[in-house]
């Protein structure tokens, strides 16, 4: 059996392994980004954009899903930005436990996502935090751009979606981001609410504004149950 050298066994830390697990999980649902960005409208240079920049899954597929719907960019950008909101959460609790300096401050804001906060908040070293977040946020950085262009080459050699079901696609992929999130009553009280809450809005309301709608709703029931838990 060959065993690995010991400075690259030394290097592979638990919080960087799951790191690069996390890494390589969430960097290949780029591929289905990529694919409906082009679907939707968007060149290969705009999805891959948006990858680089907007960087947080759950924000880029409900844009993407506006604009495919055929609704305005404003009540895209509205309703990714509303669930990009939680990112600005994640950012505080992540400087006050990794106190970075600057310039590695911005860095750290861009890509601090789900995963890489997940990764550093299970570890109890604060040296393994700091591998942890940073080997999942800059690991599905790059996957996720990478597989992002794959997507999108892909998506627009394939044509018109409909004939692979890609224009169905965008809600099993976020479906799948989704899923692993919801632990506990309160997640799956908020899921169901705002589900209901959108399929009742759509057929009243212009396309992209259900989401928001949804968003907002979602957002007022956490703040009730985190007030209902302080006051516990």
């Amino acid at each position: 059996m060959t065993l690995a050298p010991p400075a690259l066994a030394r290097a592979l830390t638990p919080a960087v392994r799951m790191g690069l697990a996390i890494s390589v999980a969430t960097g290949l649902y780029g591929i289905s980004f990529g694919a409906l960005a082009v679907a939707a409208g968007l060149t290969v240079a705009q999805a891959c954009a948006l990858s680089a920049l907007m960087f947080t899954g759950g924000s880029q597929f409900a844009f993407v899903g506006v604009i495919g719907g055929g609704g305005a960019p404003a009540a895209a950008t509205a309703a990714a930005s509303l669930l990009g909101v939680r990112n600005a959460v994640y950012g505080v609790q992540m400087n006050a436990l990794l106190r970075p300096g600057w310039p590695r401050k911005l860095a750290q804001a861009h890509v601090t996502i789900d995963e890489s906060v997940a990764t550093a908040s299970s570890q109890e070293d604060p040296d393994e935090e700091r591998r942890g977040f940073w080997t999942a946020g800059v690991g599905v950085w790059v996957l996720w751009n990478a597989f992002t262009l794959v997507g999108a080459l892909a998506g627009d050699a394939l044509g018109d979606p409909r004939a692979w079901g890609l224009d169905g696609a965008a809600v099993a992929a976020f479906l799948g981001l989704l899923w692993p999130r919801l632990h506990g009553r309160d997640p799956w009280a908020v899921a169901v609410v705002a589900a209901v809450v959108t399929v009742a809005v759509t057929p009243v309301v212009p396309a992209g504004i259900p989401i928001i709608v949804a968003a907002g709703v979602a957002a007022a029931m956490g703040v009730a149950q985190h007030r209902r838990g302080s006051a516990s």
